[in-house]
């Protein structure tokens, strides 16, 4: 079998704004999915974390909080939930450290709660992971704020867009603005090289992701 096993929930769930006529269906989808995840011998979901629409960051952080909390209230099981860090792209939330160290304060069953690390969404949000400096401060900024035990998967994608543009365009490994050397320093840190990852680079077919895998695999030492 496969081990670990992760789950995503769908992208259209968004418990990032109250506001949001589909805010309570959002949290019956994260439910409904935690259980499925349970039923299928699963140790993790992954969820967005999701846009704030018209509410300020401040409302947008409670209200991610807030349904974390509802979930665990409703599912008893040893799933994990993973949030995945963004990009930052329109009134996008958790795309800096702090605002996800902010949510998981909030969250009652903290134990519960991982992260799961969108390679190309922090360096588009403004971490520098194109060079061995910008890693390690990346690193250890994340350690500060949110823990590095926390961090569970790695998304692997370069970044179609520039370092800082909050603009989320996954692109192919080693051909984006993060580059070859980027990721040869990610996939063998000390602190990173233990953990699963899971591509989520653009396809048209098989071949590119046999292509993207290769690549990965030729950088590791």
């Amino acid at each position: 079998g496969i081990s670990p096993l992760f789950l995503h929930l769908p992208y259209l769930p968004n418990v990032a704004s109250k506001e949001s006529k589909f805010y309570n269906r959002s949290i019956d989808s994260i439910v409904i999915d935690l259980e499925r995840a349970a039923q299928l011998g699963a140790h993790y979901l992954i969820i967005h974390i999701g846009h704030r629409m018209d509410s300020s960051e401040d409302e947008a952080i409670e209200a991610v909080a807030w349904a974390i909390n509802q979930v665990f209230d409703r599912v008893k099981n040893p799933v994990i939930l993973l949030l995945e860090n963004t990009a930052g792209q329109g009134t996008e939330i958790g795309y800096e450290f702090n605002q996800i160290k902010k949510i998981i304060e909030r969250v009652e069953q903290r134990d519960r709660i991982g992260i799961c690390l969108d390679i190309a969404h922090p360096f588009e949000a403004g971490y520098d992971l194109s060079k061995k400096d910008g890693i390690e401060k990346t690193l250890e900024s994340f350690d500060k704020t949110i823990g590095l035990k926390r961090l569970h998967l790695l998304h692997l994608n370069d970044s179609k867009t520039p370092l800082g543009s909050r603009k989320d365009r996954h692109w192919h490994i080693g051909e984006g603005l993060i580059g070859v050397e980027g990721f040869r320093h990610l996939i063998n840190h000390p602190l990173l090289k233990h953990l699963p990852g899971i591509m989520e680079t653009p396809r048209k077919d098989t071949v590119e992701d046999l292509q993207n895998m290769k690549v990965i695999r030729s950088l590791v030492e």
